[in-house]
């Protein structure tokens, strides 16, 4: 990757889930498989992958990737044991769609990229990191507030369903503090859908004005003692070594050794055959007209795929069932 070179990395776990809860259920007809998230996965894909290759929406990836989660075990479990201990397992037919989604990816001759024992979010940190420091832009695909802390002068997040960007000035009129100071926002305010503590009594608005006021975590819990509020003084203190465990498990990993090589993620036009055949083993039959038609493929001509519905599901959430890399 060089000066100019543009990154898109997808946050496929994400895009997984909004998928499912977009749409109502769906189930292929030929034999009942679900493929309601897979269907909405598809035509989001579609729609990103299209507006990649359109010249006049002004950014356009040299490089592209999506990322998921492998397992819901991590490094972080072993820092808490009580980390996302309060997730439940996905919906059970959700669970075969994780296999389904990652063929379309190889469908759409896009890199899929997961290893075990971290999460999509360090992936994408460390893709992200190495992008900047060669000279390229990244254009993260999600809305998850985990990586807010990755926004820079190159880096910004573009959640598709709103069509909105964040930079750093969106990040700060949402959060109150610049990209740079969100985790140990996150830190001081914990996240209850992960399970991460923080301390309580804490809110965005209160820790955004504290880390205003004392500028990062370890001073505000060095000076803890001069803030006036009693309740939030005490608090602050009991809970310090809660907010510093917090900032271990908000923190993302940007040095991972990868498996897959950032100059591998290089975009290439889709197969038009390989990824009609797909779409057409799923029965999506309105996005295979669309796709033939913008590729210029005859769709009447190409016979569907042949893809396992039965294979060993991996997916944010689940227990881990081995392999790592690029699947």
């Amino acid at each position: 990757m060089k000066k100019g070179d543009h990154l898109f990395l997808v946050d496929g776990s994400a895009y997984i889930f909004r998928a499912y809860h977009a749409l109502p259920p769906l189930t292929r007809k030929s034999d009942g498989t679900p493929v309601g998230a897979v269907a909405g996965f598809c035509n989001m894909l579609w729609k990103l992958v299209e507006e990649s290759r359109d010249t006049s929406v002004g950014v356009v990836p040299t490089h592209f990737a999506v990322i998921f989660d492998h397992s819901s075990t991590t490094f972080r479990n072993e820092l808490y044991d009580q980390y996302k201990a309060n997730r439940s397992a996905p919906p059970e037919d959700l669970v075969p769609q994780f296999g389904l989604i990652r063929e379309a990816v190889r469908a759409f001759d896009l890199p899929c990229i997961e290893k075990q024992g971290f999460e999509a979010d360090d992936l994408i940190a460390t893709y992200t990191r190495l992008a900047v420091e060669a000279g390229g832009d990244v254009t993260i695909v999600s809305s998850d507030k985990d990586l807010m802390q990755l926004v820079g002068p190159s880096v910004i997040l573009y959640d598709q369903m709103k069509d909105k960007r964040l930079g750093p000035e969106e990040v700060k009129e949402k959060f109150g503090v610049y990209p740079e100071k969100m985790i140990d926002l996150q830190a001081l305010v914990g996240d209850s859908s992960d399970n991460v503590p923080g301390v309580p009594g804490i809110g965005p608005k209160t820790a955004a004005d504290l880390l205003d006021t004392y500028g990062d975590l370890e001073t505000l819990l060095s000076r803890a003692g001069e803030i006036k509020q009693a309740k939030r003084r005490d608090n602050l203190i009991e809970f310090a070594d809660q907010a510093r465990l917090s900032k271990k498990l908000v923190t993302l990993d940007q040095n991972m050794d990868l498996d897959v090589p950032l100059d591998d993620l290089f975009i290439h036009e889709p197969d038009g055959e390989k990824l009609i055949a797909y779409l057409k083993a799923m029965e999506f039959n309105t996005l295979t007209r669309r796709v033939a038609a913008v590729l210029g493929e005859d769709a009447s001509a190409i016979a569907s795929a042949s893809i396992a519905v039965d294979g060993p599901a991996r997916g944010p959430d689940l227990d881990p069932q081995g392999g790592a890399g690029r699947t």
